[in-house]
């Protein structure tokens, strides 16, 4: 029985899955169970930061491995707050508390609970409790139901009514909107500064600048999904440091690209002081009011500490800026009908298509269509809805393999059919 049959046979079908079922990896490089080769551009969706099987993360995973798998977190486990301290000390920058989780969708959830907690300790003027959280259009948050209440995508939503209450929805950098959807009951703001799954939309400094006001005069939680764009993609470890360097978030959910592949998530709080009484906002969640069997455990934590070193200690922020730099000249040098823009920073890049040039065969969308053939040519790239793929290669990608991925799309273009 080959590997789709079994697929068929035994997997919930939940994925619209491309034709191709990798078994090895290298680098920028995936062979499939044919020993056919393709430049991985997709990078587990924005999650192989390092590549495949980079030497320093599979050394880091077997040598914790071989001491200590996992242990309770009734107990200090030390990886866990080494890592904590590497993320606050390097990347964020701003005095906080850290919470380690599985996922981006289980992350993000936590920002949904501090929300929930805040507004409830600090009520409207009636002594109600605060429970609205404000998203934005096209915005998308995971698939746990607080994360797909919180995602402004109808489509991921359809079927799973009644939603968990409590969530608003407004254009995306428009501050009039935000403004306007403000009411007694408001106890934060969470958007994306990149939307990923929406199409690759970056916020503007401006509507952040007007989002950080507005938290501060309503006393709302100004919180970030950094889960596909944290951690160098965008050129910065931080993704709103790419658009706005001084913004101060209270709160920040990550994911993907912090393991490099090893399934970890974390949300980060602020310490800053709330209320008369002068408590840190961290404090809204005390022993008992969250926690995650396996989050923190020592092998994600030593796998992560790798990925994040790194990171770091290559500058690959850095190469991201250089390699984004080379995609967009490439790109604007052919004046391709096809393409309409690149939008985003670093190697989070959505690839805009002209629906109108580049016509799919019925009934599907330009984008997966687009996909499947540059799967066909040996490049792997993901959609971001129907009118644009990304570009999400390893942050480590080099000059020389980015030329090779250019290659391959223009051609794509130039014989789509």
């Amino acid at each position: 029985m080959t590997t789709s049959e079994k697929f068929s046979r035994y997997v919930l079908p939940t994925y619209g899955r491309f034709p191709i079922a990798p078994v090895r990896g290298q680098g920028s490089w995936l062979w499939d169970e044919d020993e056919v080769q393709y430049l991985d551009f997709c990078g587990g969706i924005a999650v192989t930061s390092l590549g495949h099987n980079h030497p320093k993360l599979t050394a880091a995973i077997s040598g914790q491995a071989a001491t200590l798998l996992h242990c309770s977190n009734l107990y200090q486990i030390p990886q866990q707050a080494e890592l904590a301290e590497l993320i606050i000390e390097k990347c964020v920058g701003l005095p906080g508390k850290i919470f380690f989780g599985n996922s981006g969708a289980e992350a993000t959830d936590g920002l949904i609970k501090l929300a929930r907690r805040f507004g409830g300790a600090h009520p409207d003027k009636n002594g109600q409790p605060r429970f609205e959280v404000i998203t934005f259009h096209k915005s998308f948050h995971g698939r746990t139901l607080g994360a797909l209440s919180a995602t402004g995508q109808t489509k991921i939503q359809e079927g799973f009514a009644p939603l968990l209450p409590g969530f608003k929805h407004v254009p995306f950098n428009d501050a009039l909107a935000l403004q306007e959807a403000i009411t007694p009951q408001t106890a934060a703001i969470l958007l994306e500064p990149f939307q990923g799954e929406g199409g690759v939309n970056a916020a503007e400094a401006d509507f952040l600048l007007a989002a950080q006001r507005l938290c501060k005069e309503h006393n709302l939680l100004l919180m970030l999904d950094e889960v596909q764009c944290g951690f160098g993609r965008t050129g910065k470890m931080m993704g709103w440091r790419s658009i706005l360097p001084d913004l101060e978030p209270d709160a920040i959910s990550w994911a993907k690209g912090m393991g490099g592949g090893f399934p970890i998530g974390a949300f980060w709080v602020n310490d800053r002081f709330i209320g008369d009484q002068q408590t840190p906002l961290f404090t809204v969640l005390g022993p008992g009011s969250h926690g995650s069997t396996y989050g923190g455990n020592p092998l994600a934590c030593a796998a992560s500490l790798a990925v994040i070193s790194e990171i770091l200690d290559a500058d690959l922020p850095a190469n991201a800026l250089a390699r984004e730099k080379q995609i967009r000249d490439e790109i604007s040098s052919w004046n391709h009908p096809g393409i309409t823009e690149v939008r985003g920073s670093g190697l989070l890049l959505g690839i805009g298509l002209n629906i109108n040039v580049l016509t799919p065969p019925k009934d599907k969308p330009t984008s997966i269509h687009l996909c499947s053939l540059l799967l066909k040519n040996g490049l792997l790239a993901p959609p971001a809805g129907p009118e644009t793929i990304r570009f999400l290669p390893a942050l480590n990608v080099s000059e020389a393999e980015t030329a090779a991925a250019l290659k391959i799309l223009k051609s794509t273009l130039d014989t789509y059919e």
